[in-house]
């Protein structure tokens, strides 16, 4: 089966929400990064829950997004840190968006999409589990400063 643009486009979008949800999961339960990554893609992806279908989600991509958070965290971090107002370090946030950032950060140096692709992408993850909040602007400007950190030839 040959998948469309749109369709590959969804399960890269997912693999990104799925990879904020597993760095949560890591950070909240002391899990290892290869426990967590297994039990998404067995349990996760393409699951239902009350009558609701997940979908599925790029296991490479997820797998990249876990692992380069996972080995480049202090780096990922320290550029976070450099984004945040200075009253407001990384251990400071909500333990959801230190996830995203870990996700996004680690798209940002170890992928090949373009820097606005991730901003857009990690924004609109940031709406889904803050809908009411100012965090998604809050997300859009910490990450437009990483992405200038680490991909400078980009803008």
């Amino acid at each position: 089966m040959t998948l469309s643009g749109n369709q590959k486009r969804k399960m890269r979008s997912a693999a990104r929400f799925y990879a904020v949800q597993a760095l949560f999961q890591m950070e909240s339960s002391g899990q290892t990064v290869e426990r967590v990554i297994r039990e998404f893609e067995d349990h996760r992806f393409g699951a239902v829950y009350d009558g609701d279908e997940m979908v599925e989600g790029d296991v490479d991509l997820f797998r990249e997004l876990m692992e380069t958070a996972v080995n480049h965290q202090a780096r990922i971090d320290q550029m976070t840190d450099r984004g945040l107002v200075a009253k407001w370090p990384i251990a400071r946030i909500d333990p959801t968006l230190r996830a995203l950032f870990r996700a996004a950060g680690g798209e940002m140096i170890e992928g090949d999409t373009p820097p606005r692709v991730v901003i857009t992408e990690f924004v609109d993850i940031a709406k889904a589990f803050f809908p009411e909040g100012k965090e998604p602007k809050f997300v859009n400007a910490v990450l437009d400063h990483m992405a200038r950190e680490a991909c400078p030839e980009a803008f």
